[in-house]
């Protein structure tokens, strides 16, 4: 009987692991985090704002993490930061909001800590992360493209305009 539970465990865990597999090779951008500390209250707040950014946050195991990630590009840098408790924020298509939504839940709460992550393949260390919560929002880079591609256009009607008035004799 007890090689059977053991067998049926083990079952389990091999389908852990495969999910997580499957997770960690669709994310865009995966953070880990220490969430020590964090009441019921807080942890349930975190969780609703990473919801509405869609992106899947939860807790694992450090042995589970590790078993998913090894064969990826940086998962043995993964496994230096796999101490103590550990969640995993999943973003799927926005690669800034679990890094800008970690980072700041950490400063407001002073009790949330950044251990690291990836992003679109590659390791980022906890320094990575708050870099990448530092960016702007996609719709706020694309904004500012389009502000520097209209600049350039009205700046260039302003000179043809500025020279079809000189060929005319209207200055």
């Amino acid at each position: 009987m007890s090689e059977e539970k053991k067998s049926a465990n083990r079952i389990a865990k091999e389908g852990v692991v495969a999910e997580l597999k499957e997770k960690f090779a669709k994310a865009a951008t995966v953070v880990m985090v220490d969430f020590r500390g964090l009441t019921v209250e807080e942890d349930t707040a975190l969780r609703n704002e990473f919801r509405k950014s869609g992106v899947e946050y939860t807790v694992i195991k450090n042995s589970m993490i590790h078993l998913a990630t090894e064969a990826l590009p940086y998962g043995e840098q993964l496994k230096s930061i796999l101490e103590g408790p550990t969640a995993v924020a999943f973003g799927y298509e926005d690669m800034i909001a679990p890094a800008k939504i970690a980072s700041e839940y950490g400063k407001k709460t002073k009790k949330l800590a950044i251990k690291g992550g990836a992003c679109d393949g590659a390791y980022l260390d906890e320094k990575g992360v708050q870099a990448l919560a530092e960016l702007p929002s996609k719709e706020v880079l694309i904004a500012r493209f389009m502000g520097s591609l209209m600049s350039s256009v009205s700046a260039f009607a302003r000179v043809v305009e500025a020279r079809r008035k000189q060929l005319a004799g209207e200055e």
